[in-house]
């Protein structure tokens, strides 16, 4: 296992590599030009030649890339265009926020999704079963920004519950923390605990129908000890695939969140860079958020092995 482990790893390599040429390349064609945006509005001539040389806009792209990324390669991901402060302090100030909302919004997709799940796979063709289905397609229609909006308006415009926005860091104050992150954690989760309720039913039914499953039942034991220790463990080996790649899509769907609930997190950093053409920036996020990506695709494959004992004399 950790052979296999250990060639994952190396594949990242490439990978890597591909995300950065592509976010690098890509971003060179969007339209604009940052050294306008940077000079304000004093645009001589001689200052946006100063900038573009400063900021290596003049050299060809190869040598750009190359130069961005033997930076990377040293730990070092340059300085902001915008605002010239060094970009890994940035993203060391930002990324714990977008991670305690992808974690509490990954929490309560899996409280909600698995249990509904099982409850759907035991309970098939009843209404707890069609309950289940209804609620998980309205999770996978609604749009993160329409039901965070929404959740606004009823939570804390006219119920006053909790904070319509803002952070606050959970070292700071941890309950003024969580009622600042509780709804959009609930907003990144609801689509993700849809997802993860489908999957699970489709997994228990398959695992249900399975002989070790009759086996278990012709001994006499509970329903209840079938299904949790006999045919949930082997059904939630694809649910953990789908739940390591659900997690790195909440990084995606924090961008929208964030901005709608003004979080300063990974979002709100991306959004900000990509108005103001800071280039640098965009890349090191995405670079970072690649490789916590294939981070949790490895935890994952360790997730496999303690779920299903037949991988570990694989």
């Amino acid at each position: 296992m950790l052979a296999t482990l250990g060639k994952r790893a190396l594949q990242a390599i490439p990978t890597l590599t591909l995300v950065s040429v592509l976010v690098f390349v890509l971003q060179q064609a969007m339209p604009g030009d940052p050294a306008l945006i940077l000079a304000g509005e004093d645009k001589t001539p001689e200052l946006l030649a100063q900038i573009r040389h400063e900021l290596w806009l003049d050299r060809s792209l190869p040598l750009q890339y190359l130069h961005w990324l033997g930076g990377v390669l040293q730990g070092d991901f340059g300085l902001s265009w915008r605002n010239r402060e060094p970009i890994a302090g940035l993203i060391a100030l930002k990324l714990p926020v977008t991670l305690q909302l992808g974690s509490m919004a990954f929490v309560i997709a899996v409280c909600i999704g698995v249990p509904a799940g099982i409850v759907a796979a035991v309970g098939r063709n009843t209404w707890w079963d069609h309950l289940a289905n209804a609620i998980g397609l309205a999770g996978l229609s609604t749009p993160n920004f329409w039901l965070g909006i929404m959740m606004i308006l009823l939570i804390s415009v006219h119920l006053g519950w909790l904070p319509p926005s803002g952070y606050v860091p959970l070292g700071e104050d941890w309950r003024q923390s969580l009622a600042t992150t509780i709804m959009p954690a609930f907003v990144l989760g609801n689509a993700i605990a849809a997802v993860l309720m489908r999957h699970t039913r489709s997994a228990m039914l398959s695992a249900l129908d399975q002989d070790y499953v009759r086996t278990a039942r012709a001994k006499g034991l509970s329903e209840w000890r079938v299904v949790l220790r006999h045919a949930l463990r082997n059904a939630l080996v694809p649910v953990v695939t789908l739940g390591a790649l659900e997690l790195g899509t909440l990084f995606a769907g924090a961008v929208l969140t964030e901005q709608v609930f003004t979080i300063p997190g990974f979002g709100k950093l991306i959004v900000d860079a990509v108005f103001n053409r800071d280039y640098p920036v965009v890349q090191g996020v995405v670079l970072i958020t690649a490789s916590l990506t294939i981070l949790l695709s490895l935890c994952a494959d360790l997730l496999y092995v303690a779920i299903n004992p037949r991988l570990r004399t694989g």
